[in-house]
């Protein structure tokens, strides 16, 4: 009896609390729909569920590209009760994210992303964490990966581990996706510890597995309704996921702190913790390297690089199936430079149809169709419209990398995109496969040194 009353008034108050959320949510917008600044139109969103049901969660890059052709390349959406500003079309991101990068630079922080990493790490902090961490990570890889004969030998080697094992299938058909992860893990491990793993190691399959489905979860409906917080079974199994990675790196980290030797630099590890302990010698103990911001550093290189390069080789090997005249073409030009002998950095110089191919495969590809997500730092009046400080902001590469304004062909896979009419290798502007925003710099170093 006592249970039934109990379940009774819960039941209205939470049917209070939803229509007093209704009324608030109603009066807010005709509050808003009468302020003189005018800011960006959008198409008008429901209570508490805002613009969800309009677009399509699972291909909402697409939705979001689709609404910009009828509300304009800067339009407001409501993501539940989040408002958010979406830029479309490479003329308004570039505005945005390069001319006025002071303004469209702090990350947004969704809930399950400071869950997850706490206010640390490179890719989901803010402020002097992300500043210094980012800085001190764009210098270390590029000491040891971008063009670097060390992390070229590592690549090379790992090369010939993943073409044995594609050999091993004596030309039948097979599913690439977990033994190509494996090998980009390792060329990553390799940067980050300064060794490799076996792809059969346990470890390294256990980690790249839960990296995979941690990101698969992260789409997960507690960024709209964060306080449903620990009834989602997904926001549970994304924690879980999360601990165990984080507990086998702390192991990890841990083995290469007790072997440390200053004189001989294995990888991104020790330069952060000869950085660390260098600091303490001097006594200067505020600063940002410290073992949490080592731990999220050394867990985002890994689960995102693994992730964008992974996916980014995937589609290249789909791609050369799908059109043989195109394989054949890249085939001739590495046979005609490179022989039989092992391909080399240098080489990609001289050849530029390759080159334009592994260029279109991102821009085809688009494997980070929203980029990270941004928020403004400030107020600012943006094309015409007023935009507040602290509103949440959507780049949208999506409209960049298919803007029919900038691209002659963007819905069909073209290598001509990236080659002038001699045949010879050019940069295009538009070519924004993860943002124009410095922070994705990160991942494009992790790319381009597979490249």
């Amino acid at each position: 009896m006592l249970n039934c009353v109990f379940y009774s008034a819960t039941t209205v108050s939470l049917l209070i609390a939803i229509i007093c959320l209704l009324i608030l949510q109603l009066l807010f917008y005709s509050f808003s729909s009468k302020k003189k600044r005018q800011e960006p139109p959008g198409p008008r969103p429901l209570p508490l569920i805002g613009n969800l049901l309009q677009v399509d969660l699972k291909r909402l890059d697409w939705s979001l590209f689709n609404l910009s052709k009828t509300h304009g390349s800067v339009f407001t959406v409501y993501v539940g009760l989040k408002k958010v500003v979406v830029l479309a079309g490479y003329s308004t991101v570039k505005q945005a994210l390069v001319n006025h990068a002071e303004v469209f630079r702090d990350r947004e922080i969704t809930p399950i992303f400071d869950d997850l990493t706490k206010g640390y790490g490179i890719l989901f902090s803010n402020g002097k964490t992300w500043k210094e961490m980012r800085h001190f990570a764009l210098t270390t890889l590029k000491d040891f990966g971008m063009g670097k004969r060390i992390s070229e030998e590592r690549i090379v080697e790992e090369c010939h581990y993943l073409l044995t094992e594609f050999e091993q299938h004596k030309g039948k058909a097979f599913d690439n996706a977990q033994i190509v992860s494996y090998a980009v893990s390792n060329i990553i491990s390799a940067l980050m510890f300064g060794k490799r793993f076996e792809y059969t190691d346990p470890l390294l399959q256990s980690m790249v597995e839960r990296d995979h489905e941690i990101i698969y979860l992260t789409g997960t409906i507690y960024n709209v309704v964060p306080w449903l917080g620990r009834w989602l079974k997904n926001w549970r199994d994304l924690m879980h996921n999360t601990e165990v990675n984080k507990e086998e790196m702390r192991r990890i980290i841990a083995d290469l702190k007790e072997t440390l030797n200053p004189d001989i630099c294995r990888g991104f590890v020790d330069v952060f913790l000869i950085r660390k302990q260098s600091l303490e010698e001097s006594n200067i103990m505020d600063s940002q390297y410290h073992d949490e911001n080592l731990l999220y550093s050394v867990t985002n290189l890994f689960a995102a690089g693994t992730d964008t390069v992974g996916s980014t080789l995937r589609w290249c090997l789909l791609l050369m199936a799908k059109y043989p005249h195109i394989q054949d073409q890249v085939q001739e030009e590495v046979d005609r430079v490179v022989g039989s002998r092992q391909v080399r950095v240098e080489d990609r110089k001289m050849m530029p149809y390759t080159d334009a191919v592994i260029h279109e495969t991102q821009r085809y590809a688009n494997i980070a169709p929203l980029s990270i997500p941004l928020k403004t730092s400030r107020d600012v009046t943006f094309q015409g419209y007023f935009i507040k400080e602290g509103t949440a902001v959507f780049p949208l590469l999506t409209s960049v990398l298919y803007d029919e304004s900038e691209w002659e062909s963007p819905h069909t896979f073209n290598p001509s995109h990236f080659l002038d009419k001699d045949g010879k290798f050019i940069r295009r502007d538009a070519f924004i496969p993860f943002s124009a925003v410095t922070v994705e710099t990160l991942s494009s170093s992790t790319t381009s040194i597979h490249q």
